[in-house]
């Protein structure tokens, strides 16, 4: 017999399960509401244009369509990527297989056993779990409002650091943006310590109001690798993104790229490109921001009414997330198992550290969940957090 457990590399024993992916199973009866998972909200997939797009692609490219690719990617959707960027070319963009497999990518090319990241206490789980693999360390960077806190990440920086990861926008899973002085005083630290950074975007396009703001890439174009997805403004099964980058800081990414899985689905690249042309995606994404604030109106409305003194909680100007600060005596890893049996489900704030912290905060999510939910299960929810009797789970 082959003992599996003797034999798997020592790597493997820093990869945690999914703490988000857990709590989903706890979800699957029928009377709990979630606001645990970060997912799109499937009345928005544009199913018919993705129908009609597969259609063409079948019926104009079928057999280049069917065909493997280049590694980089589809040449027409790299440059479609790179005219949303200023001054870029389609040369600095890379086709990945999703936002994870970019993380996985750059942390295999940049990152050696021991060496230190940089990420925002709290940040976002799927980051964590992909540098995890490659053996590093964290420093925890402070946020408030506005985001990372400089003097925290100057201090970081000074113990060592070999990558800063960031989400500029709309944090996940505070919800929380970089303002713009701040943005100038990360990519300011960044070159004075000469330390790259990872930009983390997937939400960047889910603003609901105030004015866009500089990407960190547009400001560092030197130091920053990108990246972008489909996910949040098309759909995630595709489990299309792309990295941005200098040409010297993507070679290796290409070649890990060409040796983990030759090159993302060229069909799909193709439908999604067909879908995005002519600008419907765009008009599209106007929609999507609609839906997701009337969502987030609501599960703000309803913290209100419903929590008592003593918690605190974000206001995103975009994005999916809400993050609650609890008062002190309050563990939500403790309490997320009495709210599923009260008919909620959260993620605990302990699942966004890489050293254990965060019983004091927890994640609610506003995508998927009706007005309906929205304003029951924020009722159950600060029950069980205020330590009252919740509501029946039927209501």
């Amino acid at each position: 017999m082959v003992n599996w457990s003797e034999l798997a590399a020592g790597r493997t024993a820093r990869l945690k399960p999914s703490a988000i992916r857990e709590i989903l199973k706890l979800t699957q009866r029928g009377d709990v509401i979630s606001f645990a998972g970060g997912l799109p909200a499937p009345e928005l997939f544009p199913v018919n244009a993705i129908r009609s797009a597969a259609e063409r692609v079948l019926r104009d490219h079928g057999s280049a369509a069917l065909q493997y690719s280049t590694t980089e990617g589809h040449p027409p959707l790299r440059e479609w990527v790179a005219s949303r960027y200023a001054g870029v070319g389609a040369e600095a963009v890379q086709i990945v297989s999703g936002s994870q497999q970019g993380l996985d990518l750059v942390a295999k090319c940049y990152l050696d056993p021991g060496d230190a990241v940089a990420v925002a206490a709290p940040t976002y789980p799927g980051a964590l779990r992909a540098f995890d693999a490659y053996e590093v360390r964290y420093r925890e960077v402070e946020i408030d409002d506005d985001g990372l806190v400089p003097a925290s990440l100057q201090h970081a920086l000074d113990d060592g650091v070999k990558l800063i990861y960031v989400i500029a926008n709309f944090d996940n899973p505070t919800g929380v943006s970089l303002s713009l002085p701040r943005r100038h005083a990360v990519v300011d630290l960044a070159r004075r310590y000469g330390v790259p950074i990872f930009e983390d975007n997937p939400y960047g396009d889910l603003r609901f109001e105030g004015h866009d703001l500089p990407h960190l890439l547009d400001l560092a174009p030197e130091l920053v690798i990108h990246a972008g997805t489909f996910s949040k403004i098309m759909v995630p099964g595709f489990r299309l993104a792309w990295l941005v980058a200098p040409a010297e800081a993507m070679e290796p990414i290409r070649k890990a790229k060409q040796a983990a899985d030759l090159h993302t689905s060229t069909f799909v690249q193709y439908v999604a490109l067909e879908v995005a042309r002519d600008g419907f995606l765009d008009e599209r994404v106007t929609v999507v921001r609609e839906h997701y604030r009337g969502r987030r109106d609501l599960m703000l409305g309803a913290l209100e009414r419903c929590l008592g003194e003593g918690f605190r909680w974000t206001r995103p100007a975009g994005g999916m997330f809400v993050w609650i600060s609890v008062p002190d005596g309050l563990d939500t890893t403790v309490l997320a198992k009495d709210a599923v049996q009260a008919g909620v489900a959260y993620v605990p704030g302990e699942a966004f550290y890489g050293t254990g912290r965060g019983t004091d905060g927890l994640r609610l999510s506003y995508s998927v969940a009706t007005p309906e939910q929205i304003d029951s299960g924020i009722a159950r929810l600060a029950a069980i957090l205020n330590g009252t009797t919740p509501p029946p789970a039927s209501e």
